[in-house]
């Protein structure tokens, strides 16, 4: 078994019940063993849309990377999620952010698929804070401790409020 970690979204509809509904899906593949507090947080990249429900679970799987990447895309679907503008409106965005200690990158046709770490978790508050309550001492292979990119990015602080009124249902 691998620990994973994976990185929740939801701005169209019901975002907490969209980010509870592909927990419970997700439940059923994988053993999840914790989940961060729920942020509000502004939109990055493409800022004209409804603010985002964002969270991290820690989880336990024997699933290769690209088949939990697999699983991650099918639970998109199931949930509802509709193709549109990349980095625009999403019921639900499932990013598998690491893989244990594994350094790994799959492409297809010269086309990456899958990168771990994540690689623009450095520069994203709404994903370093939800790991951060998962795991403060948390490293990324060669990238780095979450804590400090924590410090790196102050500047997104405003952007992310905790919402104790949201609760993930493990």
């Amino acid at each position: 078994m691998v620990t994973a970690y994976i990185a929740l979204g939801s701005n169209v509809g019901e975002r907490l019940c969209h980010l509870n509904e592909a927990l419970a899906k997700l439940g059923t593949a994988i053993q999840i063993q914790a989940a961060s507090a729920v942020y509000e947080t502004a939109p990055m990249y493409v800022e004209d849309q409804p603010a985002f429900f964002n969270a991290a679970i820690c989880a336990q799987t024997d699933l290769s990377p690209t088949a939990l990447l697999a699983l991650l895309k099918r639970t998109e679907r199931e949930v509802g999620r509709q193709d549109r503008a990349r980095y625009g409106p999403r019921e639900v965005d499932l990013d598998l952010i690491a893989y244990g200690s594994l350094e790994y990158r799959f492409a297809l046709s010269g086309q990456t698929i899958l990168q771990l770490p994540h690689p623009k978790t450095g520069e994203r508050r709404f994903v370093l804070q939800p790991l951060y309550d998962l795991d403060p001492n948390l490293e990324l292979i060669r990238m780095g401790r979450v804590s400090d990119f924590l410090e790196k990015t102050k500047d997104q602080e405003k952007d992310i409020q905790r919402r104790s009124d949201a609760v993930l249902s493990i």
